[in-house]
């Protein structure tokens, strides 16, 4: 009794938060992720000056008017190239985490912050659109690095308890940056003629933030142990993270796993894709990747005001539904970071996809409805809500979680820059097909994004098991029964009873 209690202590105590897990987790969600956001949201609001501004400096320079194809063309590019530069940055993932590390991959991206925050805040005084096209394309890079960089960091900090909530954060400054992005775009603050290039420019100040204050915390000890073999400063970066000496049961685990990856070897892209140990975990990736960004949740960001216009929102609200749209988005991510844990991320996957499921279906009745009955308005505004409050629990922060516990250390950077890749093309494709979709299908066209939100539904049920709680060559084991292969540690195979025997040993070790 005495054992099992000091035992149930010790697994307690492994999984605490500490401040320095803590503030590792929110400096570099708020450095990074933040700013993916922030950009996706921050050229909403200001539209119609930025587009003034292109028009006067067309004028100015050819002393005749620009013409409205090409100023759709102009501000097709400059929205477009953002997701463009997304996909850039995730093709990058793999060689820069390999080579710097996680955490000196995220100093590394400031650069991609710094940089165009300055271009687009003296694009005005320069009189150059142009400028403002490019830096999109270059703040892309830095979405397309960080939004899979910060996942794949703190999924490597974060104790196995913690993972799924710490591996939401990322998610949750997404959402934050979206909302003050929506914020700082009211007319009476930044989002004007006069306050645009502000708005655009402040996107550097998280990065600066970051900057300063990362190098203080440590890399990932995974990375550390597995990729660079320094045993010695591994284990004093897990000695800060968890905030005490005794860390000999997951450095047992992360040996594991180290034995592991010796045996099967490195995988680049090329062979990940040709790995049949990894086949179902990559076709889940895509699969809720493509599901996250082609169920229409970009498609409500990047055009929210004509959605809410079309639905007879009066155009000077339209801002204020916004924002209030953003502030749900913010707080549901936050109770996923809270339920994550016991729920579980397939319950949360299958719960979101299937409210978005059903809010597209009833989107599509009222909106065409809406004309013949006075309160279907209403419902228009209420269906995108339950949509976002859907996307927020579980399509939107669980499958980079899912994607850090599926696949093991040689692995994981191949892995998220397909799934990173995947995100982007599909964010790209909707940014731009979109308008399209709307003019020739009108209402109809959220029906596309209700069936793709029922394939990937039921894909999820099929497929994708928990990871709740497993380690990360626990949840390797769980796919390889369904890839039919073995899981090898050194000479030999390991199955899941001796992996568990192992880790329990190891754990029994540090209660004693």
């Amino acid at each position: 009794m005495k054992e099992s209690t000091e035992l149930d202590k010790s697994v307690e105590h492994r999984g605490r938060l500490t401040a320095v897990l803590a503030l590792a987790t929110l400096i570099s969600a708020f450095g990074s992720s933040f700013q993916y956001g922030y950009n996706v949201a921050a050229v909403n609001s200001p539209a119609p000056f930025m587009q003034q501004f292109y028009n006067k400096t067309y004028t100015d320079r050819y002393k005749e008017p620009m013409g409205e194809d090409l100023l759709t063309l102009l501000w097709s590019l400059s929205v477009s190239m953002y997701p463009l530069g997304g996909f850039f940055g995730s093709l990058m993932v793999a060689p820069l985490v390999n080579k710097l590390g996680r955490k000196g991959t995220l100093l590394f991206n400031n650069i991609f912050s710094i940089v165009p925050a300055i271009m687009m805040g003296v694009s005005e005084i320069a009189k150059s659109y142009e400028i403002i096209i490019v830096a999109r394309f270059i703040v892309g890079i830095c979405a397309g690095l960080s939004s899979n960089v910060v996942p794949m960091y703190l999924g490597e900090l974060a104790p196995k308890n913690l993972r799924g909530a710490i591996g939401i954060v990322p998610q949750l400054f997404i959402t934050i940056g979206i909302l003050a992005a929506q914020v700082m775009g009211i007319r009476n603050i930044l989002g004007n003629s006069t306050g645009w290039t502000i708005m655009l420019g402040l996107t550097g100040i998280p990065a600066v933030i970051e900057l300063v204050l990362l190098p203080f915390f440590p890399e990932s000890p995974r990375y550390m142990l597995i990729q660079k073999g320094d045993e010695k400063n591994s284990r004093k970066a897990l000695q800060r993270l968890r905030g005490r000496d005794d860390v000999d049961a997951e450095m047992e685990e992360m040996c594991l796993e180290d034995q592991s990856e010796r045996a099967e070897g490195r995988l680049s892209v090329l062979s990940l894709l040709s790995q049949r140990s990894l086949r179902w975990q990559l076709v889940s990736i895509i699969i809720m990747n493509m599901g996250q960004q082609l169920s229409g949740v970009n498609a409500i960001y990047y055009y929210a005001d004509s959605i809410y216009g079309s639905a007879g929102v009066n155009e000077k609200d339209v801002q204020y539904v916004t924002v209030g749209t953003g502030a749900v988005n913010v707080f549901m991510t936050v109770a996923a970071v809270f339920i994550v844990e016991s729920s579980g991320r397939r319950l949360l996957l299958l719960l979101g996809f299937g409210i978005c499921c059903g809010a597209c279906v009833l989107l599509t009745v009222a909106l065409n409805f809406q004309e013949s009955v006075s309160w279907m308005p209403y419902i228009s505004i209420a269906c995108v809500i339950i949509y976002v409050i859907g996307h927020a629990i579980g399509p939107s922060p669980i499958p980079s979680v899912v994607t850090t516990e599926m696949f093991r250390q040689s692995a994981r950077p191949a892995a998220f820059m397909v799934g990173g890749s995947v995100h982007w093309i599909c964010n790209f494709a909707v940014g731009l097909i979109f308008p399209f979709m709307e003019r020739g299908l009108g209402p109809y066209s959220f029906i596309i994004f209700s069936v793709i939100c029922l394939v990937t539904l039921i894909y999820i049920w099929v497929v994708v098991p928990e990871t709740k709680n497993k380690t990360f060559l626990e949840v390797s084991q769980m796919f390889a029964e369904r890839n039919k292969t073995e899981i090898k540690v050194g000479d030999g195979d390991l199955p899941l009873k001796d992996t568990k025997e192992s880790l329990e040993s190891a754990e029994k070790i540090t209660a004693f």
